[in-house]
């Protein structure tokens, strides 16, 4: 290494106060509470972590969170060109750190910071290419961004000038809504003009939304100048009344008319397929070495054995191979209104109690103490029909509003064997249990958060204690396989629709027809997984990342090299990352700083369920 080079590398660990040289490891196993009160016990609390970047990742996120305080609009010129920036110079000093020289757990965080890096830069490409794509939709983003960046320069505004923009871009919202207007009727006769803008559901959806964020954008620049200068206020009272008006039933435009409204009156299902190209740039940075459709192999593989056990479960039920007729008995096992947050309880002090007796995983005592319960509104359970988890558990269940129908469909969706397959999901040892600890060991590593960690690492609770027999009854497994049956019909739908082989309509009846949901309940489940609220792999993170941790549970405890809780321990305390980084920490695997997904964990895909 060259002498400038040492140089800046030490300079950049000094300015965040990386001990490189001798740096503390962590001394010892997990520690609990104290039994006396809530303090922990401090005679053996060793460092929550062993990574010497830590401080490194850590300032990485405070500084990302900083910038993207500061340029908090995401269509905004001066947003893209700074965070873009950011990413490259971050990535440029990274570069510099002497890789061989750091810890193994250092290592790790090195090369999963530089990942970040690269991926946050690509998806800056993509949201680029998006508002291209949308630009003749929204021709007057540039101007209403402009006012809001000259803002946060702290530039005086001119209100006379202000004015006059703002009347510009109302007559520009007017004319370009009646130009897509045209568009949704091409040859009809029209009177001289600007020509008819055709365009489709997916690319009027982005456009919506850039439409409501502008709104917000301008409102936010219209509440910091008015009141506060009369002149300003003025002159642009009327103007910004005439703007917001306009965004606000253009918006309001495309989405009834262009994206559209379905049967039950909700704005249609279009979501934002991506494409194959993008899916393969996004498993690459999840770690993931499996094409697309080698991940649809391995969800019809899972998917085959879901089915086998289901005609099991049915035949035990006295329903013979008719195990669709079984689930509808499952169903109907609900308790009366008003005793759900009951079952919610009793089930999820059953999960904490078998893995403690069985001593699987540690479980602090405050983690045990500190969980909630609240009940889930009526219109939020319009796009999640089923309960979720956390440090607080938000729990579906009908309300006295709902229709009959509504009402009927709840409980039937919320029955005893489905919730009592998947609060340990949510709760303990799942979700809660997952916060609790990543708040308190490598926190840094919360900027390598991955729904193949989080939501994979619960789903592999459910593997796992299908596998030891946690089910007592046939009914119980009918109510583990139809969300593992979901699981694996969520790669299927997810991928398929994001590569443009599947409908959303399509989705909604595979979920219906293949795995026996509500009508209801299953569009509610396609609208939230392409609404927009969640990344393309989200849906289909749960039971790959689950296949990943239950491979690295066959290699580990299988023979005996780790026991169940120095196992899960080891992954819980470990912090957020890849699984695959997860099984490289845990079998002290030699890193490389170009290192490339190379773990198979779920064998070929072609051949029958790894592992069973």
């Amino acid at each position: 290494m060259s002498r400038q080079r040492l140089a800046t590398v030490l300079t950049l660990a000094l300015a965040c106060g990386l001990p490189f040289i001798g740096h503390l490891r962590a001394s010892g196993p997990l520690q609990t509470q104290a039994s006396a009160g809530y303090a922990p016990d401090l005679s053996s609390l060793g460092r929550s972590t062993d990574s010497e970047l830590a401080d490194l990742v850590a300032r990485f996120s405070a500084d990302r969170q900083a910038l993207l305080r500061r340029y908090d609009v995401e269509l905004s010129p001066d947003h893209l060109r700074a965070l873009r920036r950011f990413y490259a110079d971050w990535r440029s000093a990274v570069a510099t750190l002497p890789f061989e020289r750091l810890s193994a757990d250092a290592r790790i965080d090195a090369i999963l910071l530089d990942r970040r890096l690269g991926w946050e830069l690509q998806l800056l490409d993509r949201r680029e290419q998006w508002i291209e794509e949308a630009r003749q939709l929204v021709p007057f983003s540039a101007t209403i961004s402009a006012l809001h960046d000259a803002r946060r320069r702290l530039e005086p505004v001119d209100p006379v000038k202000a004015a006059e923009t703002l009347t510009t871009v109302a007559k520009e919202i007017e004319r370009t809504r009646q130009v897509v207007e045209a568009g949704l009727a091409p040859g009809t006769p029209r009177a001289a003009g600007p020509a008819p803008l055709e365009t489709s559901p997916v690319t009027a959806l982005r456009a919506a939304g850039q439409v409501g964020e502008l709104r917000t954008t301008l409102a936010a620049w219209n509440r910091h100048f008015s009141g506060y200068d009369p002149e300003f206020t003025w002159w642009t009272a009327a103007p910004f009344k005439r703007v917001d008006e306009a965004l606000k039933a253009y918006e309001e435009f495309l989405r009834k008319k262009v994206v559209g409204v379905g049967a039950d009156g909700e704005e249609r299902i279009v979501g934002t397929p991506i494409g194959r190209d993008a899916l393969v740039a996004d498993l690459g940075f999840e770690v993931i070495p499996y094409t697309p459709e080698e991940l649809l192999a391995i969800a019809e593989r899972e998917f085959a054995w879901c089915e086998t056990e289901l005609r099991k479960a049915a035949r035990d039920m006295g329903f013979g191979d008719d195990w669709k007729a079984a689930l509808e008995k499952v169903k109907t096992l609900h308790v009366e209104p008003g005793r759900q947050p009951d079952l919610i309880r009793d089930l999820a002090r059953e999960a904490e109690a078998y893995v403690e007796q069985h001593g699987l995983i540690t479980v602090p005592p405050l983690a045990k103490e500190i969980w909630r319960l609240e009940m889930m509104s009526p219109e939020r359970q319009r796009v999640n029909p089923f309960f979720l988890g956390g440090e607080v558990i938000t729990v579906s269940f009908p309300t006295d509003t709902m229709s009959h129908e509504d009402k009927l469909m709840s409980l039937r969706g919320n029955n005893v064997h489905f919730a009592r397959a998947t609060v340990f999901h949510e709760l303990i040892p799942g979700h809660h249990l997952q916060g609790y600890m990543t708040a308190r060991f490598n926190a840094h590593r919360r900027a390598f958060s991955t729904p193949f960690w989080g939501e994979g690492w619960a789903l592999y609770w459910e593997m796992l204690l299908w596998d030891r027999g946690f089910q007592r009854s046939p009914e119980d497994r009918m109510g583990m396989l139809f969300w593992r049956t979901h699981r694996a019909a969520r790669i299927i739908f997810s991928l398929r629709f994001h590569m443009g082989t599947m409908t959303p309509q399509e989705c909604i009846d595979f979920l219906v027809d293949r795995v026996g949901h509500e009508r209801a309940n299953a569009t509610a489940e396609v609208r939230r997984s392409f609404n927009g609220s969640y990344p393309p792999l989200y849906q289909l993170a749960y039971m790959i990342g689950g296949l990943q941790f239950r491979a690295l549970h066959r290699e580990l405890v299988g023979p005996g090299r780790m026991s169940d809780r120095e196992f899960h321990d080891a992954i819980i305390t470990g912090g957020s990352m890849p699984v695959e980084m997860v099984r490289a920490r845990l079998t002290k695997q030699a890193l490389t700083r170009d290192h490339r997904p190379s773990w198979r964990f779920a064998g070929n895909p072609t051949a029958g369920p790894a592992g069973r």
